[in-house]
């Protein structure tokens, strides 16, 4: 598979130090150093290849860390932290993704022969081996890059191809949970967009437990299956990433952010943006305008 990757990353060595569009539905990449803020981040979901150095990304109290001929697969919109670091010989970190579309994931799975899911309650993100069929299917895809006049007609297939070999592999069951109504992720997942839609609004975990169709006690412990977190803490999550990205972009006060995003006190949001960011809001900023000066 050592051939493939390096195929890969020649396809691939034109990305920069931030989501790098390829002109490709829903096929982005990325190289270099980012800074952490950006990495920072709600994440949608995706399938991300991991073809040059490593990245570590934690949510809430579950790290996975993947390297290179590994990939990542992220079913639902998760507030994740995470870092990434060259190869041992020095080289950028480089890495693919393809956002998922549930409406392509469900024509895909129409298509096979029906399968039940192996992890009825599991976690919403994970990481596996690739494989050369997988590998193969990337190539095409991103050669795609070269022959623009074709991307209208190849791409779907090729995007069929790397969601049928994801769906063969050991975290099938997550893209088959995401296309199927009844599942723990499509279930958590309508209580997940409610919380990111409005974050800054005072939650009632009983109304989200409707929404899941779950009882309270049933959505709690789901809930932080999928995303290692309780629905209060990814709220809270929620709305500590929307302040620091507004922190950074310059759109107010820290205090005056703080009542955007729903805390009733500056003092409480200090405090729990520090610990989650490691500095206070002032110094955070000041570090992240930093890291932008430097890249």
């Amino acid at each position: 598979m050592e051939q493939q990757l390096q195929d890969l990353r020649a396809l691939a060595s034109k990305a920069e130090n931030r989501r790098t569009e390829t002109g490709i539905p829903r096929v982005a990449m990325v190289q270099g150093e980012i800074p952490e803020h950006q990495l920072a981040a709600v994440y949608d979901p995706m399938i991300n290849l991991i073809l040059t150095g490593s990245k570590k990304m934690t949510v809430g109290n579950r790290t996975l860390h993947y390297d290179p001929a590994t990939y990542f697969v992220m079913s639902v919109d998760l507030p994740a932290v995470g870092s990434v670091h060259p190869s041992t010989t020095g080289e950028p970190y480089l890495a693919v993704s393809l956002s998922l579309d549930p409406t392509i994931v469900a024509g895909l799975i129409r298509d096979l022969p029906e399968q039940i899911s192996n992890a009825l309650f599991g976690s919403g993100f994970s990481v596996a081996p690739v494989t050369a069929e997988l590998l193969d299917a990337w190539i095409r895809m991103l050669r795609l890059m070269e022959r623009p006049d074709e991307i209208a007609v190849l791409s779907p297939v090729y995007e069929r191809e790397i969601l049928f070999r994801v769906l063969q592999g050991p975290l099938g069951w997550m893209l088959r949970d995401i296309a199927s109504p009844d599942t723990a992720l499509s279930r958590i997942s309508v209580a997940i967009d409610w919380i990111r839609r409005n974050f800054a609004q005072q939650i009632k975990v009983e109304a989200l437990a409707e929404m899941a169709a779950l009882s309270v006690s049933a959505f709690h412990r789901h809930f932080k299956a999928v995303t290692a977190l309780s629905p209060l803490q990814y709220q809270k999550r929620v709305r500590l990433l929307h302040a620091r990205s507004q922190l950074i972009s310059g759109q107010g006060s820290a205090t005056s952010i703080a009542f955007g995003v729903g805390y009733e006190s500056p003092n409480q949001f200090s405090r729990e943006y520090a610990r989650l960011f490691g500095l206070p809001p002032s110094k955070d900023i000041a570090k992240a305008t930093q890291e932008l000066r430097v890249v």
